[in-house]
């Protein structure tokens, strides 16, 4: 929020103290946070809001669900900082069900890299080739590519049928397919 104005500044920390006390109204703040701190510092405003309030596994997930694509693209991104289990992997499923480029993005972060299991973290990534998400929206990417065979596979099956298809195949899938490579602990 370096960037942000006065007035967004004198808001967000109104906002902060009401979200650090549990008031009420923390929650509509939450929301409105777009309106007041420009569409650029919303993700950052927001992450802030919930973990000033703490927010715990029920309120990211009300508000997730309560919440549009902004909101929930926030709720994602703050996972990482807000819950040490698996209680929030359901709403990085739900995101990966989308479409939404930007929920996608959010969805494969640092909590998706510990939580995720493997099958679903390949699914996962595949979901990024589908959509063209950038695979440096993957967190944990060579760490969890590495040596995995079944990746492999699935990666040369996706390739393949773009091809046969007749359709491009995503400049991506060849850096991943490259970080499959055996290593010498697999």
């Amino acid at each position: 929020m370096v960037t942000a104005g006065a007035a967004a500044r004198a808001w967000l920390d109104s906002a902060l103290a009401e979200a650090e006390a549990r008031a009420p109204a923390w929650e509509e703040r939450f929301v409105a946070a777009g309106r007041h701190c420009g569409r650029e510092h919303a993700d950052e405003a927001r992450t802030l809001l919930l973990r000033a309030a703490g927010a715990d596994p029920d309120t990211l997930t009300r508000l997730y669900r309560h919440g549009a694509a902004a909101e929930r693209r926030a709720v994602l991104l703050a996972l990482p900082a807000l819950v040490t289990g698996p209680e929030a992997v359901p709403l990085v499923e739900d995101a990966l069900r989308t479409h939404d480029t930007t929920l996608i993005a959010a969805a494969v972060g640092p909590y998706a890299a510990t939580h995720l299991t493997p099958h679903a973290w390949r699914h996962a990534l595949l979901k990024c080739l589908f959509t063209d998400v950038p695979v440096t929206a993957v967190a944990g990417l060579a760490e969890r590519a590495a040596g995995d065979r079944e990746l492999a596979r699935m990666l040369g099956d996706h390739a393949a049928e773009r091809t046969a298809a007749g359709r491009d195949v995503p400049a991506d899938l060849n850096r991943v397919l490259a970080l499959t490579a055996p290593t010498e602990e697999s």
